[in-house]
């Protein structure tokens, strides 16, 4: 593993994987929390006031980029064509939720972590389902974020999201971040409003940290590997971790069908559905999903203060 450099990103060449880009913070004895983010976003996309809002609650918190975005490893590999995805037909030997869930494990074994609460958002919230099935040893707690279980009657996106979705890649900066704020227009809230000049901070370092060249064929091996795994309903109901379902009423990426799948298949799993709330991690929403994140933790004993949070 490099040192870190001065934005605080880590690297380890996993054994058996990519080499994988990440971070931690928060106190060194902290209650471990692992984020997982969504499809073709990385580990900047979960807002830094999330992320103090964890740790000032006493998580030490890690984050990553999946591989084939941000920092982390391309895969050398083809990725399908617009064809294939729209079929939902994957090229032969595709890595799967499964691949990339084994990513997380080689992470938090790097980091010597033996048990770790899971919040994953959309694809991530999937890959957290996934490690919290294929390794219940590890895993303390899991909440998953406007996510869904895989089986095609639930959780579909909107019309008007797939054709947004369809259009190619943004040839500058410039675009990509007005396409961002287009897209997010799209499947934000709009009631819980985005911070608007976050955001293009956000979109303009996302490109900067190879989100933009680097995306046109790590989002569709990204896409090919949730197609790959098919309807996991069946392994969802293998966790035994304590889980928190998390979904807006309002989502046009995921419908709010697929949280309700989600928690139907998890034994034991709460769903809470936030009003207005779209695909999106609103400021308005931030500090609740702490909140709920944070008291599911404590009902699966994690030694966290109960007093003293920040507001």
């Amino acid at each position: 593993m490099s040192d870190p450099d001065p934005t605080g990103d880590r690297f380890v060449d996993l054994p058996a994987g990519p080499r994988i880009c990440f971070r931690v913070e928060g106190p060194d004895d902290g209650v471990p929390l692992l984020l997982i983010a969504g499809l073709g976003i990385d580990l900047t996309s979960w807002p830094q006031r999330m992320v103090d809002g964890f740790t000032g609650r006493g998580f030490r918190v890690v984050r990553f980029d999946n591989r084939d975005i941000g920092r982390s490893s391309s895969i050398d590999a083809p990725p399908p064509g617009r064809l294939r995805q729209l079929l939902a037909r994957p090229r032969p030997g595709a890595y799967d939720l499964a691949d990339m869930a084994a990513d997380a494990v080689g992470l938090l074994a790097h980091l010597r972590i033996d048990r770790v609460h899971l919040v994953g958002m959309s694809m991530g919230g999937m890959i957290a389902q996934t490690l919290a099935a294929r390794h219940p040893d590890r895993v303390a707690s899991l909440t998953s974020i406007f996510s869904t279980t895989g089986d095609r009657r639930a959780g579909q996106p909107a019309r008007s999201t797939l054709l947004r979705l369809a259009k190619g890649p943004s040839p500058t900066v410039e675009a990509s971040v007005e396409r961002h704020l287009g897209m997010l227009a799209h499947i934000g809230s709009p009631t819980l409003l985005p911070d608007e000049e976050l955001e293009r901070a956000w979109a303009a370092g996302f490109w900067a940290r190879g989100g933009g060249v680097r995306a046109r064929a790590g989002v569709p091996r990204q896409v090919s590997a949730i197609q790959t795994s098919g309807d996991r309903t069946a392994e969802l109901r293998r966790i035994t971790a304590p889980t928190l379902v998390v979904h807006g009423s309002t989502d046009r990426m995921v419908h709010p069908t697929g949280g309700r799948a989600t928690a139907a298949a998890v034994p034991g799993a709460r769903f809470v559905e936030i009003t207005g709330l779209g695909h999106h991690l609103a400021p308005g929403a931030v500090d609740q999903l702490v909140d709920l994140t944070t008291a599911l933790a404590r009902d699966a004993g994690a030694p966290l203060p109960t007093t003293g949070d920040p507001r």
